[in-house]
């Protein structure tokens, strides 16, 4: 008899379910997220959003979905995905958290939190998205009806905790700005650079959710007035958040933009240089950070892409006794087991203070100390995203091919990985190789096949 194939969710991506407001996130899906979340976990249920203009609405119908189903809600208000998992994890039953991250003002969505302060998994989701979907939720009775109460503690106790893994002064005569982009992390990036001892200047840095300075998405090009004022300033550092702050990206002394894979590989050297373990980041990192592990005597472990993937496996490595020492992604989401396992924009910020006062080095001394990678990045709006990475399975069939997630094609001098993104309708492509030349080339390659496959 032929194995039955494994369910896959149906709403849900790598990180959440997310959408444009109107169109594909309405009030009245969050509110049956809400009665289902509550119907499955029951109990008392940490709730928190980012600044986006149509929060206030969509939490609001979360929470009234899970006081339908008898939950005690603790409403945090505009909070950081990490400080929201980071409380979960110490006292409560369960978190939603109201945000679409790097996505534009125009979308939101929901994230779910788990009792241990992860993001749900993928099993836990499709029993989510079963009561999501049928055609009625069960509720309690109104003498049975939650209550719903305040918790504007969240933030401060965050920034406690962060800072609590570091010594006093840890900063002391170094000068940072931090970028926020209106979002979430306003509330404590800039209140932990304080509590290590920094001279903190802002930017972007009171709560608007329509993001007047910048998209929620931190980059190369958005963040041109941020290197503008760490120049002016004299700045050791930039940081910067998406909408939820669960990422930080970094600018440094001279204004250049830190590749992330490079922010990764540099925070990783860091770490190593008093520990050995694993490092456990998805297939769509650099092969810098597999470098830097290696030449400290450590390994590397792969997962599919997202973070969600990431921190379950570094709990799972621990579990078996494997000494881990961080994850993360290549987008700015690093994780430290030591303070939770979840990406944490404002612990990385730290730890880059960290990194600069036990050196003694600047930042981009620093980055300029990495072996130089080409990375080329691409995405290619399309509903054949699948159908993409099929054909090039197909095209690829006598190569080393990894499909983890979507497909990576491995060669001594470059790789390359195509996979359908979680969250948009999008085909993700990224190429890297030491040399230019050969990162343009399999890029080229790829193309052409995609090209001749009619997409």
């Amino acid at each position: 008899m032929a194995e039955t194939p494994p369910r896959a969710k149906r709403r849900f991506g790598t990180n959440g379910v997310r959408g444009e407001v109107g169109k594909d996130m309405h009030p009245d899906l969050v509110l049956r997220i809400g009665m289902a979340l509550g119907s499955l976990r029951g109990g008392s249920i940490l709730v928190g959003r980012d600044t986006r203009t149509s929060g206030p609405a969509l939490s609001s119908a979360l929470q009234a979905g899970l006081m339908a189903t008898g939950c005690r809600v603790a409403d945090a208000g505009v909070v950081p995905t990490p400080a929201l998992q980071y409380a979960v994890a110490k006292v409560y039953d369960a978190g939603a958290m109201v945000t679409a991250s790097h996505n534009p003002p125009e979308y939101n969505g929901v994230k779910i939190i788990d009792t241990d302060g992860t993001e749900m998994g993928d099993d836990e989701i499709i029993l989510l998205e079963d009561r999501i979907l049928a055609d009625r939720i069960p509720t309690v009775p109104w003498n049975r009806v939650g209550t719903i109460s305040p918790a504007p503690h969240i933030p401060e106790e965050y920034v406690q905790g962060v800072c609590s893994h570091f010594p006093g002064g840890e900063g002391e005569g170094m000068t940072v700005v931090v970028d926020p982009g209106s979002g979430a992390g306003c509330a404590t990036t800039p209140a932990i650079m304080t509590g290590l001892g920094c001279r903190v200047h802002t930017l972007n840095a009171r709560m608007d959710g329509t993001f007047p300075g910048r998209d929620p998405e931190p980059t190369a090009e958005t963040l041109a007035p941020l290197a503008e004022m760490v120049k002016a300033t004299g700045a050791a550092f930039g940081a910067a958040h998406d909408g939820d702050a669960d990422r930080t990206v970094f600018v440094d002394g001279k204004g250049r933009y830190l590749e992330e894979n490079r922010e990764f590989a540099m925070i990783a050297r860091h770490l190593l240089r008093n520990r050995r373990g694993t490092i456990v980041m998805p297939v769509s990192t650099s092969r810098l950070v597999e470098k830097v592990a290696c030449a400290s005597g450590c390994r590397v472990d792969y997962t599919p892409v997202g973070s969600i993937y990431v921190a379950r496996r570094m709990r799972e490595l621990l579990a078996a006794g494997t000494p881990v020492v961080m994850g993360g992604e290549g987008n700015g989401g690093l994780i430290f087991p030591d303070h939770q396992f979840c990406r944490d924009g404002g612990m990385t910020a730290a730890m880059m203070v960290s990194l600069l006062s036990s050196t003694g080095q600047s930042l981009s001394a620093l980055a300029d100390e990495l072996p130089a990678m080409i990375l080329i990045k691409e995405k290619i709006r399309s509903p054949r995203a699948r159908d993409a990475v099929a054909a090039l399975e197909k095209a690829f069939s006598g190569e080393d091919l990894d499909r983890t997630d979507g497909i990576r094609l491995n060669r001594d001098d470059a790789w390359a990985l195509v996979r359908p993104s979680g969250t948009e309708p999008l085909l993700r492509i990224l190429v890297e190789a030491e040399d230019r030349g050969r990162a343009e080339a399999l890029h080229r390659e790829i193309r052409n096949h995609l090209r001749d496959a009619g997409i």
